[in-house]
C-alpha cells in the first residue's frame, strides 16, 4: 500500500511519509503559496505543482527529484483562442496522465489542455472548447464553469470522461477528437423545472471511474449521488444518510460497487449535519450505506471535504482525508477506522497518494 500522500494546499505543498505507524510531513515546498493542484507521472517519476498566486496570476512548476527542487514551466494559455473571446486562465484544477505519456489539464474557464511534451508546451481542446452548448455552461463555486475531473480509461483505447462544474460529463472516444454530453438521467433542482434535465447545465462536483471495470462510474452532484454501469449512457440517483450533498467520492479500484462520500449540509452552510463528520460507504452500488465514524469528530465539526481531497490508493484499502479546517485522516482499512495525523494544516484541496 502506499506509504507517501501528497497535499495540496492553501499554504503550499505538502509531503507525507509513513515511517513505522506514524505519518508526518517530510517537505514543504512553495510555502505560502496556494496549490490547486499536483500530480506525479507514474512513469516517468516527474511531479507537477499548479499555483493560484491571485494578482500574480496561475503558475506551473515541474520536479524531477521528488519535490527537492523545482523549476517553473509554461502554463495553458487562452492567448491563441479565435474570435472576440479572450480569456484568462483562472485556475488549473486538475492534471491527469494518459497512457501515452500526455498531460491534461482541467481548468477555470471550461477549457481542456494537453501537453505531449511534459509540460514545456500546451494546447487547448478546441473540439471541446467550440461546443455551441459551452455557453450554457455557468460557474458553481467560481464565476466561471471549470473541469475539475479527467478520466483516462485504463483500457488505453482513447476512452476519456470530463466533469465540468457547472456543464455536464463529457465523453470522448478518441483522446478528445470528438465530444459528447452523456447526462441522462442527472437531474439539477436549482434549474426551472423544465430545464432540470439540461445536460450542460448539470453541477457533478467530482467524476472517478472504476479501474478494474471501467464502464462503472460515480458522480458526487450537487444534487445528490449518480451512479452508471455503462459507460455515462445512464445514471441512477440514489439518496444516502444523513444527506446525499457533498464534493468528494472516492471508488474502490477492484470493486465498482464499493464508493465512499463525505456528506454535508447545503447550499449556504456546507458543514457536516449535526456537527459530526462521517464518510458513508457503500458496498452494493448505493443499494445501502453505512456511516463510518470511528476516529472523526463526533461534535462540533466545520470540516469541509473539497472534491479532490479523499482519495484511495491502489491497493483499495487506504484512504486518506482532509479538510478546509486543516485535518487530515487515514484509514488502513477501507474507512472502518480513521486516524487522525494532524491538526494543524493550512486548508487543503487536494489530497494524491503517490
Amino acid at each position: 500500500m502506499s506509504e507517501r500522500i501528497l497535499l495540496a494546499t492553501r499554504k503550499g505543498l505538502l509531503d507525507f511519509r509513513k515511517s513505522g505507524d506514524q505519518w508526518s510531513n517530510t517537505r514543504t515546498s512553495f510555502a505560502g503559496q496556494p496549490v490547486s493542484a499536483v500530480l506525479r507521472d507514474p512513469v516517468k517519476g516527474l511531479l507537477y505543482a499548479a499555483l493560484n498566486l491571485g494578482h500574480f496570476g496561475v503558475k506551473l512548476h515541474r520536479s524531477n527529484d521528488e519535490g527537492a527542487s523545482w523549476e517553473e514551466i509554461t502554463c495553458p494559455t487562452y492567448a491563441g483562442v479565435a474570435g472576440e473571446e479572450k480569456p484568462n486562465l483562472q485556475l488549473i484544477w486538475i492534471m491527469e496522465r494518459d497512457q501515452q505519456g500526455n498531460l491534461w489539464a482541467g481548468t477555470i474557464p471550461g477549457g481542456l489542455f494537453k501537453s505531449a511534451d511534459d509540460g514545456n508546451s500546451w494546447q487547448l481542446n478546441e473540439n471541446l472548447w467550440n461546443q455551441p452548448s459551452r455557453k450554457e455552461w455557468f460557474g458553481g463555486g467560481y464565476d466561471a464553469a471549470g473541469i475539475h475531473s479527467i478520466c483516462i480509461d485504463p483500457r488505453a483505447d482513447g476512452k476519456m470522461a470530463l466533469a465540468i462544474s457547472c456543464g455536464g460529463v463529457w465523453l470522448s472516444d478518441d483522446y478528445g477528437a470528438t465530444w459528447r454530453v452523456s447526462t441522462k438521467g442527472m437531474i439539477a433542482d436549482y434549474m426551472p423545472p423544465d430545464q432540470a434535465d439540461n445536460p450542460t447545465t448539470q453541477d457533478p462536483h467530482r467524476l472517478v471511474q472504476c479501474h478494474s471495470d471501467p464502464d462503472h462510474f460515480w458522480v458526487q452532484h450537487h444534487n445528490g449521488i449518480f451512479y452508471s454501469s455503462d459507460r455515462c449512457s445512464n445514471w441512477q440517483r440514489i439518496h444516502a444518510q444523513p444527506s446525499s450533498f457533498g464534493f468528494a467520492v472516492a471508488v474502490h479500484p477492484e470493486n465498482p460497487q464499493q464508493a465512499w462520500f463525505v456528506p454535508g449540509i447545503k447550499d449556504e452552510k456546507r458543514f457536516p449535519a449535526d456537527g459530526r463528520l462521517v464518510v458513508t460507504h457503500t458496498q452494493d452500488a448505493g443499494g445501502t450505506f453505512v456511516s463510518q465514524v470511528n476516529g472523526l469528530p463526533e461534535q462540533e465539526s466545520f470540516d469541509l471535504i473539497y472534491r479532490h481531497a479523499l482519495e484511495i490508493d491502489n491497493s483499495g484499502k487506504k484512504l486518506a482525508m482532509a479538510s478546509t479546517t486543516g485535518n487530515l485522516w487515514i484509514s488502513e482499512n477501507g474507512g472502518e477506522q480513521w486516524q487522525c495525523v494532524s491538526n494543524y494544516l493550512p486548508p487543503v484541496y487536494a489530497v494524491r497518494f503517490v
